[in-house]
């Protein structure tokens, strides 16, 4: 029997980040799919209290994927818990806002290692066993930074653009072997973090609606399904792609 287009049962999907903001609607939306999740991120609570939300299918796994050597046995352990990996998604990763000439060498640094090196040395790892299986699907966060010319975050923009040229290469490496590699590019998504961003300044909140032509915020659950369709089945001859998730937005600039 043909299976269901978009039904993830007997999936099981490592996401970095996956207890908060993006990551958590990714994983609301796996787990609805039918797929079994495990979060991975530096801080216990959140991850516990992700897990209580979605029930038995998510199992919390604290680690840090900046920590490269530690990341084969941060496989090993999500596989222990929950069984072969079939999805991964890299969505772990800081932020920083800063002018370009006053932005230091440690800050470059860091931000280039928390979201490309740590994904990398964990996509490196996961692959291996996916390639070896013949199948899997990989899955990168990207950003509308990667697309376009954004003033303030020069490391971040450096970091996600790196992602775009990562997903092509592995997808055109690693998809013979039956493993698909993509990314999705999320707009201005509802968070505490853009809340926090926007707070106190209507100016910039509504230059950013002007820029949206459906005319709001997405939310992560919007993230969450596009991550469902991709590593679905209905997705199984999409390979390479960065899909733009942001009502617009890219496009009106």
């Amino acid at each position: 029997m043909t299976p269901a287009p978009f039904d993830l049962t007997g999936q099981t999907a490592l996401i970095t980040g996956g207890g908060t903001g993006l990551g958590l609607g990714m994983s609301r939306c796996l787990v609805a799919a039918g797929a079994k999740v495990v979060l991975v991120g530096r801080r216990r609570e959140p991850l516990e209290q992700a897990c209580a939300e979605l029930g038995g299918a998510a199992h919390a796994l604290v680690g840090d994927v900046t920590s490269l050597d530690e990341v084969p046995a941060l496989v090993e352990r999500a596989e222990e818990l929950a069984g072969p990996l079939s999805v991964l998604v890299n969505n772990a990763g800081v932020h920083l806002k800063k002018p370009a000439v006053e932005t230091t060498d440690p800050e470059f640094e860091a931000v280039l290692r928390a979201h490309l090196f740590g994904a990398f040395a964990l996509t490196r790892e996961v692959g291996r066993r996916m390639v070896e299986r013949g199948s899997g699907s990989v899955l990168f966060t990207a950003s509308m930074a990667a697309l376009m010319g954004m003033p303030l975050v020069v490391a971040y923009s450096a970091a996600k653009s790196a992602y775009v040229g990562v997903i092509h290469s592995l997808a055109a490496e690693w998809g013979p072997h039956g493993v698909r590699v993509n990314g999705i590019a999320p707009g201005w998504i509802h968070s505490a973090m853009l809340e926090q961003a926007l707070s106190g300044d209507e100016a910039r909140r509504s230059k950013i609606m002007s820029r949206i032509p459906m005319g709001g915020f997405g939310e992560p659950d919007d993230i969450g399904w596009a991550a469902v369709y991709l590593a679905s089945p209905a997705a199984k001859y999409v390979n390479g792609v960065i899909l733009p998730v942001d009502g617009g937005a890219a496009e009106s600039f």
